[in-house]
C-alpha cells in the first residue's frame, strides 16, 4: 500500500469481499467481483462460518412474476461465480487478518439470510481494523448498514461518522416493500428500521440522489476512500469507480 489507501500504479490489491450465508445480491456481487478480477485484483472471500456463500435464489428467476431479478447476464456471472474456486472456499470471518487486505467491498441483499452478515459483530471489529488502515472501502445498498453498525471504541462513533455517502433511500426500500408485501411479505424489509434512517443515525451525511433509479443515470457518491451507492441498477458504476481507486494493475 502507498499513501491513504492508495495503490502505486500496476500493483494488485488484495480485496476482502463478505458475504452471508445466504441470500446476498447476486449482481452487486457478481459485477464488482468481475470488474476487480478483469483489473488485475485479487479477490478474497469471507462468510461467517468458511461455508460457500448462497445467493437469494429469487433474484436468479425473478422475485414477483419474473420481475425485479438480477439481469440475465448477471445471472450468467453468478455461473461463472459458484465455479470460481476462491468462492468455493471463502475465510471464516474469524480467520481474516485485517492486516493482509489492501481494500474492502461490502455488497447488499434484503432477504432474510443477510442478517449473518449484517448483524456480524466479528465482521463488524474486522471493517473497524480494516478502516483503521486507511485502505479504500466500498458500499452498495444494504453494504451500508455493516459500516453504520461498525463502532470504533476509541471514538464511541460508527466509522461512517460525518462522512458523507449514499446508500438504499428510504423511498427506493418502502416502493419495493409495498409492490411485493402482498406475496412476500416483509421480504424487502430485513430490519424494522430503514436502511436510510439507521446510516443517518450512525451520523453520516446521506446523499439520496436523484428521484429516479435509472440503469443509464447511475449515482455513486464518494468521499476521501469511500465509495457507496444505492442499488443493484448502479452496480457496474459502482464497480468501475471502485477499481479507480484501486488504480489499474496488469492482468494476470
Amino acid at each position: 500500500m502507498s499513501g491513504a489507501g492508495v495503490l502505486l500504479p500496476g500493483l494488485m490489491a488484495r480485496v476482502l469481499l463478505p458475504l452471508p450465508t445466504h441470500d446476498f445480491d447476486v449482481t452487486e456481487v457478481v459485477v464488482p467481483w468481475r470488474a476487480l478480477l478483469e483489473a488485475g485484483h485479487e479477490v478474497v472471500f469471507a462468510t461467517p462460518e468458511g461455508a460457500p456463500a448462497r445467493c437469494d435464489p429469487l433474484l436468479l428467476t425473478g422475485v414477483v412474476f419474473g420481475q425485479l431479478g438480477a439481469r440475465p447476464e448477471n445471472v450468467a456471472l453468478y455461473g461463472d461465480l459458484e465455479r470460481h474456486p476462491p468462492f468455493l472456499s471463502p475465510l471464516a470471518y474469524a480467520a481474516v487478518d485485517p492486516v493482509g487486505f489492501d481494500a474492502l467491498l461490502l455488497p447488499g441483499g434484503h432477504a432474510p439470510g443477510m442478517r449473518s452478515y449484517l448483524g456480524s459483530a466479528v465482521l463488524q471489529d474486522l471493517v473497524v481494523a480494516l478502516w483503521k488502515r486507511e485502505v479504500p472501502i466500498g458500499a452498495i445498498c444494504h453494504g451500508s448498514l455493516v459500516l453504520a453498525r461498525s463502532i470504533d471504541p476509541e471514538t464511541g462513533h460508527s466509522v461512517v461518522h460525518q462522512r458523507t455517502m449514499t446508500c438504499l433511500p428510504k423511498w427506493m426500500e418502502w416502493s419495493a416493500f409495498a409492490l411485493t408485501f402482498w406475496k412476500l411479505g416483509r421480504y424487502y424489509r430485513t430490519y424494522p428500521a430503514y436502511v436510510q434512517d439507521e446510516v443517518e443515525d450512525a451520523g453520516a451525511d446521506v446523499v439520496r440522489g436523484p428521484l429516479h433509479n435509472d440503469y443509464d443515470r447511475p449515482f455513486v457518491v464518494e468521499h476521501d476512500r469511500l465509495v457507496t451507492a444505492r442499488w443493484p441498477g448502479y452496480a457496474a458504476a459502482f464497480a468501475q469507480r471502485f477499481v479507480d481507486r484501486l488504480g489499474s494493475a496488469p492482468t494476470s
